[in-house]
């Protein structure tokens, strides 16, 4: 088959998080099959406008907003010449509305609906336009097969008027290579965050709770693995609380490091207000770390409570503290959770994964 993707950013931008990581590693492995893949997302400083990368053909025009008028233009004036059998609409928020200019089957991937976080993530003037568009998704969209990565995401596309009988869910996996614990966990309790310093994420709130985890935990340390928006806020914030000897920023980092703070850490915490899944959080499992994180969609599915980690109800930073302490304290707790992180992580794979999409793309190909 001829497959085209259609995504904000692909694996290789600055600000790329688990939707690209998500789509590069189902495509990759689709293209290895023999498919030809393209994708089509926005451009950065220095890109390449065609680039081959995994053995996908991507297609880079646009920026952050603009992509979505690009995508339409390029698709209408040379992309539907190269007569792609499928299109595959990722939303990340707002949409490209592909239903309204393309005629070809098609699959709509969401990993969870943006609701409230576009007042936080989208500037004001924008705002309104953002809501709109989700809210228009059930109804530009009406009969496409949906993907998604949880049964949380699933609820709400179901609650927003997405038909139950045209979503899918199809897990994460995980891609680095944990088959050698080579990085003992730190002598003293350490907890790290990797992914985007976004304000959803509420990184904040983990810098405040470690703050109070140092009152009992004096020579603990905190890792921050990531880039965002948010990146000199929060090392404004370290420097107020005079924990810039304890708070390290990594920024980027490769997939060594990674799996290196995933290993060495303690716990691996998600305070996040919602997520698709959380991809994260089976990464650090993997790596035998246990993760905690707010009782949120998303969070709540990646991790069983009591088993690879922990659920916090309240989502406050105090709340965040006092469960983050009762697991330092607790060394049993600790490695039975670790034990049963690895087994519970062994359940995700990307082989997986992209063989039940490729499968879903064959049958929507088929009946179309």
């Amino acid at each position: 088959m001829k497959i085209l993707f259609f995504n904000w950013r692909d694996i290789s931008h600055p600000n790329a998080g688990g939707c690209e990581l998500h789509l590069h590693e189902i495509a990759k492995r689709i293209a290895k099959k023999g498919h030809e893949v393209s994708l089509f997302c926005g451009s950065y400083k220095g890109a390449k406008q065609n680039d081959i990368i995994d053995g996908i053909h991507i297609i880079r025009k646009g920026g952050k907003y603009s992509v979505y008028v690009y995508a339409f233009f390029t698709y209408v004036t040379s992309l539907r010449k190269k007569q792609f059998d499928i299109i595959i609409d990722d939303i990340n928020g707002i949409p490209f509305f592909t239903p309204i200019y393309v005629k070809k089957p098609k699959v709509a991937i969401i990993h969870h609906l943006v609701k409230n976080i576009f007042s936080k993530e989208l500037p004001y003037v924008f705002r309104p336009f953002g809501y709109f568009a989700e809210w228009l998704i059930p109804i530009i969209y009406q009969d496409i097969q949906f993907v998604t990565v949880s049964n949380s995401s699933k609820n709400e596309m179901i609650e927003q008027g997405i038909s139950e009988h045209n979503i899918q869910v199809i897990h994460n996996g995980i891609s680095l290579d944990y088959k050698e614990n080579i990085h003992e966990k730190t002598k003293n309790p350490s907890l790290c965050y990797i992914g985007r310093l976004k304000e959803y994420k509420q990184i904040d709130h983990l810098i405040k709770a470690f703050e109070l985890i140092k009152e009992d935990f004096s020579e603990s340390t905190l890792s921050i693995a990531g880039s965002g928006d948010k990146e000199e806020e929060l090392k404004d914030l370290v420097r107020k609380k005079n924990l810039e000897d304890y708070v390290i920023f990594h920024g980027f980092i490769d997939e060594d490091k990674k799996i290196q703070l995933y290993q060495e850490s303690w716990v691996f915490v998600n305070p996040s207000i919602k997520e698709g899944w959380g991809l994260t959080v089976i990464e650090a499992n993997a790596c035998g770390t246990p993760a905690i994180a707010y009782n949120v969609p998303g969070l709540k599915e990646s991790i069983k409570n009591n088993y690879n980690g922990l659920l916090v109800d309240s989502v406050d930073f105090y709340s965040l503290s006092k469960t983050i302490k009762d697991f330092l304290k607790h060394e049993e707790l600790r490695n039975n959770i670790s034990r049963n992180a690895i087994i519970w992580s062994k359940n995700f794979n990307w082989d997986k994964s992209s063989n039940d999409f490729l499968k879903l793309l064959e049958n929507v190909f088929k009946n179309n």
